[in-house]
This record gives C-alpha cells, sequence and structure tokens, in this order.
C-alpha cells in the first residue's frame, strides 16, 4: 500500500464532520464544498486524492470531437482518484453509465461533479458514488469541450488541485490539501476516537459537560 492510499484509506474510515472540525481547529478555510453537491450513494464514504477536469459548453464542434475528447480523459484517469470535475454548465451531464463503468474499472473511488449526471439507476447498482448537483438525460456530445485535466479548479469558493483528497458522504464533501492531508488524516482518526469515547460514556450516564471537561471533546 502506498502512502496516498494509507492516506485515503485513513481519511475515509472517518465521516466529514470529524475531518472538518480537525481542518477548522488547523485554521484553514475554504475547504467546504456546496452543499449543493449530493451523494447518489448517501450511505456510502467516498476518499481519495483528485483528478481535476475542467471544460466550456461548445457547440461549434461536432459530436466526434467531443467523444473523442471524453475518452481520452477516461483513458487518462488514474486508478484511486476521484475524479472531480467543473463542467461551467448545468445543462448537460457529465457522467453517465459507461464512463462511470469505465471508471470504476479503472479503480477509481468516484466523481464529484459540479453540474448533473444521467443513467443514475445505473451507477446505483454498480456502486458507483458520484456527487452531483442534479440529472438531465442531456448528454454531452456536440455541446460541451474539455479544456484542461490536473489542472487547479473551483468548485464554489473551493480551490482543487490535482493530488488534493477529496472526503465526501452523506453530510458533504471536503477538499484536504495533499501537503497537509497524512496530518489531517491522522488528527481526524485520533479525533473520532475521543469522540467515540464520549459517546461511551454519554451512554453509559456521564454528565454531557463532565464528558466534555473531562475528555476536552463534544
Amino acid at each position: 500500500m502506498t502512502n496516498t492510499d494509507a492516506i485515503a484509506e485513513q481519511l475515509g474510515s472517518c465521516y466529514t464532520a470529524v475531518v472538518h472540525d480537525v481542518l477548522r481547529d488547523m485554521g484553514h478555510k475554504n475547504f467546504l464544498l456546496p452543499a449543493e453537491l449530493r451523494p447518489l450513494l448517501p450511505g456510502k464514504t467516498m476518499s481519495g486524492p483528485a483528478f481535476t477536469i475542467e471544460g466550456h459548453p461548445d457547440e461549434s464542434v461536432d459530436n466526434h470531437d467531443t467523444l473523442l475528447a471524453w475518452t481520452g480523459i477516461l483513458s487518462e484517469a488514474p486508478s484511486g482518484h476521484v475524479w472531480v470535475c467543473q463542467p461551467n454548465t448545468h445543462d448537460t451531464a457529465l457522467m453517465g453509465e459507461l464512463s462511470a463503468e469505465t471508471l470504476q474499472k479503472k479503480g477509481l473511488v468516484g466523481c464529484v461533479i459540479d453540474g448533473k449526471i444521467r443513467d443514475s439507476e445505473f451507477m446505483v447498482k454498480s456502486g458507483f458514488q458520484n456527487f452531483h448537483i442534479g440529472f438531465t438525460p442531456r448528454d454531452i456530445p456536440g455541446r460541451w469541450m474539455p479544456v484542461a485535466t490536473r489542472a487547479a479548479i473551483h468548485i464554489g469558493e473551493v480551490r482543487i488541485e490535482q493530488g488534493d483528497f477529496i472526503v465526501g458522504d452523506r453530510d458533504g464533501v471536503l477538499r484536504v490539501p495533499r501537503d497537509i492531508a497524512a496530518e489531517v488524516a491522522e488528527k481526524s482518526v485520533t479525533a473520532m476516537h475521543a469522540e467515540n469515547t464520549v459517546r461511551s460514556g454519554i451512554m453509559d450516564g456521564m454528565d454531557p459537560q463532565e464528558a466534555y471537561l473531562k475528555y476536552n471533546k463534544f
């Protein structure tokens, strides 16, 4: 297991609320992606380094141009990563059945798309996690073109660079800067264990304020 895999596994073992609080307590800001991004599979946590894609609407291209560029990006997508796309449009679906199956087969762990998706039932059945803002059957051929991969993108106010870690669950999606990801992962695991200790104390009848003062956690 590589260090990247280990960090992804640690972050994936935590819920986003814990990771959020660790980043907050470390003094970081602008790491919470917009609440409009909702998981296709609410009960499934997603964690991995970002593979970033940006594109724009473009009706001057034909279907072949779009699909040639799109399949090229699918070929480039690295295993173990999260596909993170800023399409700069909400009019077309930026993920569908064949693309999702391709990414899943290549070992990607899921997607974050500041846009819409289609073929959602197929992705639910295959278990491929996908954070998105909605659905549409309208696809991209002749309507959209990618302009960059592995470059910094913005989703809402959050800047995401290639290799930053993405953590998502039912509560939302976070960006963990790659240069502090190992520290955040370690602190998040420790914090989660501390919360479990507090939870056990409360369930055993400990007064909540007493528990907070004893464990400095709530």
